[in-house]
């Protein structure tokens, strides 16, 4: 039987050194799988991310849309209202950001019980940036748009 002498560490071979030791229970084949993982998982993590900022934006877009055109088909609703006075007041309730390219459209009722409509459209470039344009989803040429009808008084 032939025995081995137990080195020092002060007497390892360069080579010797550079090897580190491995955990209990984990393989050399493995190493490096991690980085692997989050290469290809981050981007994913990334777009989720982006889609939920961006989609976040968008709704509350659409609320703020949504209660623009009921402000102003209430404004409509009123015996002496005019476009002007209808398109104001949607102005006034809509954020700054949205008031930009707003577009206002207003069916106005001659007398008293006639349907009312008022239209709202705002592009959705004005509400959020354009973050998902890369895997497919872009908002160019697309538009949030609210119509609220009443009864004229």
């Amino acid at each position: 039987m032939v025995r081995r002498a137990v080195r020092q560490p002060s007497q390892l071979r360069r080579s010797d050194r550079s090897v580190k030791p491995v955990a209990p229970g984990v393989s050399r084949k493995r190493a490096g799988f991690f980085s692997m993982e989050l290469v290809l998982t981050l981007p994913l993590l990334g777009i989720i991310l982006l889609a939920v900022f961006e989609f976040s934006l968008l709704f509350s877009a659409r609320a703020a849309v949504v209660e623009a055109s009921r402000v102003g088909a209430r404004r409509a609703c009123l015996a002496d209202a005019t476009l002007a006075d209808v398109e104001e007041q949607v102005r006034k309730v809509l954020p700054s950001r949205l008031q930009r390219e707003v577009a206002v459209r207003a069916i106005l009722g001659a007398k008293s019980g006639d349907v009312v409509a008022v239209g709202v459209q705002v592009p959705m470039r004005c509400a959020a940036p354009d973050l998902l344009w890369p895997v497919g989803y872009s908002l160019k040429n697309k538009y949030i748009y609210a119509e609220t009808r009443m009864i004229k008084e």
